[in-house]
């Protein structure tokens, strides 16, 4: 076709002043004429266009408006905290009758075959390339590091003194959020997430008698792999749902979990019973993968370093469950402790997050 002959041919012609353009087949621009939202057989000009009106002229009832999502993130990373706040009282059940090595290992191959299993049935493809040093990261972190380190401390630490880790575990995200993803949370926030941290520390040093034991070591190295890969697997929530991140960076484990899981049950003591299976079972279904999944959700909604501080509670919890499931005691400086946590969590949530820097948790 010549330009001239596009230049006037009439299914190319375009009306000014908001009318729509004029089609070959409607020489007189009729369709054009009609108003948005008006059909040509609608000689009353009914909005067929508006939901709220129902076909004889009355206003239907409106819907309520849907939550917004960063409530629902915020109840998800809630959950994830709630899951996560097991882990170490868990850990301690399943110790009673499988090693660290065999604890670490079976609960990263349960957890791949849930993932997979769910991914299979799914038909999930496979990430893009450019993710996958982020699923790496988050594999190391999450499903690698943080578990063994954890559960070597524990051969030598309480449950009370482990929750020092986790105390100073929000902090520690928000500052690899800062970094990796260009977060700048306001003065108030960071003041507020070192009170909280302080609190923590404090009175989980206060619940173990103020001792250092040999875990400490453990403890901090598993800090630094949880951190990061919080951090990444926040960002990465941020392009694929939640469960499909912590999914691939586990099954991504399996050729190195599968055969460390059979040498380490054929290498270590093995005294099965009814708190062990359920110990490794909650580390495998409820913290590795369940309280991943809704956490990664909630940390793509509000952001890496606003969820991290929700985490200021978990000590706390996890102190509760170790008096409910391990016998341990608790001192009256708890109720004190855990006021003074949740008003730091109630600044951290209402502190300035710059929303333009934290682009890379957006869902």
């Amino acid at each position: 076709m010549k330009a001239e002959d596009s230049a006037t041919d009439s299914s190319a012609i375009a009306v000014s002043g908001g009318r729509a353009g004029i089609r070959g087949d409607d020489p007189a621009g009729i369709r054009g004429d009609a108003p948005a939202g008006i059909r040509d057989d609608d000689p009353k000009g009914d909005r067929d266009g508006d939901p709220a009106r129902r076909p004889d002229g009355t206003q239907a009832p409106q819907e309520p408006p849907a939550p917004s999502a960063p409530r629902i993130g915020t109840v998800l990373a809630v959950l994830g905290v709630a899951a996560f706040s097991l882990t170490f009282p868990a850990t301690a059940w399943a110790l009673t009758g499988l090693g660290p090595w065999s604890v670490t290992t079976c609960r990263v191959v349960l957890a791949a075959l849930i993932a997979g299993g769910a991914m299979a049935a799914l038909r999930v493809p496979v990430p893009d390339r450019r993710h996958w040093p982020g699923l790496l990261v988050v594999a190391a972190g999450v499903v690698v590091g943080f578990p063994l380190l954890t559960t070597l401390a524990l051969q030598t630490s309480t449950t009370s003194h482990a929750a020092v880790v986790v105390g100073l575990l929000p902090l520690t995200t928000a500052a690899f959020s800062a970094v990796r993803t260009g977060v700048r949370p306001s003065r108030v926030f960071w003041a507020a997430a070192l009170a909280g941290a302080a609190v923590v520390i404090v009175f989980a040093v206060q619940q173990s008698g103020g001792a250092l034991t040999t875990g400490d070591l453990y403890l901090f190295g598993a800090l630094v792999a949880c951190a990061a890969g919080y951090t990444e697997g926040g960002r990465l929530a941020g392009h694929m749902p939640g469960w499909q991140v912590i999914g691939w960076a586990l099954v991504g484990c399996l050729p190195l979990s599968l055969p460390g899981a059979v040498f380490a049950l054929l290498g270590e003591d093995i005294h099965l019973d009814g708190r062990t299976v359920a110990g490794l079972l909650w580390l495998a279904a409820g913290s590795q993968f369940v309280g991943l999944v809704v956490w990664y959700r909630g940390m793509a909604a509000i952001g890496v370093a606003r969820a991290s501080q929700l985490q200021l509670a978990q000590p706390l919890l996890t102190l509760v469950w170790s008096v409910l499931l391990l016998g341990e005691t608790l001192t009256p400086a708890a109720p004190i402790a855990a006021v003074a946590v949740l008003v730091c969590i109630g600044v951290t949530q209402r502190a300035r997050v710059p929303a333009g820097a934290n682009r890379d948790n957006q869902p």
